[in-house]
């Protein structure tokens, strides 16, 4: 039996990743699944981005985080909901965003500054990345990982890739999914 340092487990990012890599069997061969499916997920990432921002955009809870001005926006902001659309400039940036986000998946090594990203991205949904006036509910999160999920999984499904490929590099954008969300959770611990 392994010996686990439970209390390091929420001070230390980089332990926290290695142990819920380790646990839930994320690997290099999944890291390499991950980013050999570029030439497939990097032409749909922005399907992707906008299936997400239709669904975040249809629920006042979600789309309301959207109306206060987004850290390093310079932009004119929506005075309410009434005036927040998918085209709406802050929105665009935000759609930036998330573009990023996938291709820093698809794109960058899984090290230590992956593993400050993932940690940050989860962070910067709180009042402690520093704009207090972005606090998303962490069921709100959770909800965003889901359609998340449910978005780059439709797509690998439809990918023209042989079905054993297909499966494994589902199973591999899931651990990385459930790592992410584990490290958005850990910033909504008291």
């Amino acid at each position: 039996m392994k010996s686990i340092d439970e209390p390091r487990l929420e001070t230390d990012p980089q332990y926290r990743y290695e142990f819920l890599a380790e646990f839930i069997g994320f690997g290099p061969e999944d890291v390499k699944r991950i980013q050999s499916s570029a030439p497939h997920l990097g032409p749909r990432i922005p399907q992707l981005v906008e299936a997400t921002y239709q669904k975040l955009l249809a629920y006042d809870a979600t789309a309301r985080h959207f109306v206060p001005r987004q850290t390093g926006y310079e932009g004119p902001t929506p005075a309410n909901l009434k005036e927040l659309t998918a085209e709406h400039p802050q929105i665009q940036f935000r759609k930036d965003h998330l573009n990023r986000y996938f291709i820093a998946l698809i794109g960058r090594a899984y090290d230590a500054k992956m593993v400050q990203y993932l940690d940050m991205v989860g962070r910067m949904h709180t009042p402690k990345a520093g704009n207090k006036e972005i606090d998303v509910p962490l069921v709100q999160m959770n909800a965003l990982m889901g359609v998340l999920s449910n978005v780059l999984l439709t797509s690998i499904s439809e990918w023209p890739i042989p079905p054993e490929v297909q499966l494994k590099t589902i199973q591999a954008f899931n651990k990385l999914l459930w790592i992410q969300n584990d490290f958005i959770n850990r910033h909504y611990a008291s």
